[in-house]
């Protein structure tokens, strides 16, 4: 199958953004996070793409969605170094790799039970320690990237 073809079996999308290279592992976390089997428009879903990069990948199209700050830092988080496109007019207007943030703001719970962030209305704050790590700026407790819960 040559390239032109492989790259039909998604079909083109004329406003909306792509999420790509999410490793397949991953996927439905994404498609969860976004509340994507409820949304009213086209999306597109697809798992185990061949990837020159990654062996096999993910992708989601999502047709008229765009993504603000707060929701591509929890993309980040759930899974960094994807790749978010957003299409308009059937054209990339932006492409870009999503990494973790320096801080996270309001988008992962507290481990710790006693934490104030858990017992007072309001937001947490955490500062990324390394690629693995995040830190409560209230109380101090690390948390494993791969353990967190999203707010």
């Amino acid at each position: 199958m040559d390239q032109n073809k492989e790259q039909l079996m998604v079909a083109a999308l004329e406003n909306g953004s792509v999420i790509d290279h999410i490793p397949t592992d991953k996927l439905f976390t994404i498609v969860q996070l976004l509340g994507l089997d409820t949304f009213k428009n086209e999306v597109i879903i697809a798992n185990n793409l061949n990837s020159k990069v990654m062996g096999k990948k993910g992708l989601i199209k999502i047709s008229n969605k765009f993504f603000n700050e707060a929701e591509i830092s929890q993309l980040a988080v759930v899974c960094p170094h994807i790749r978010l496109t957003v299409i308009k007019n059937y054209k990339v207007a932006e492409k870009r790799e999503i990494n973790l943030p320096e801080r996270l703001i309001d988008i992962v719970k507290c481990a710790n039970p006693v934490c104030i962030t858990n017992n007072e209305p309001m937001k947490t704050f955490f500062t990324i320690t390394d690629v693995l790590t995040l830190k409560c700026r209230y109380c101090g407790k690390e948390q494993a990237l791969d353990n967190i819960k999203l707010k």
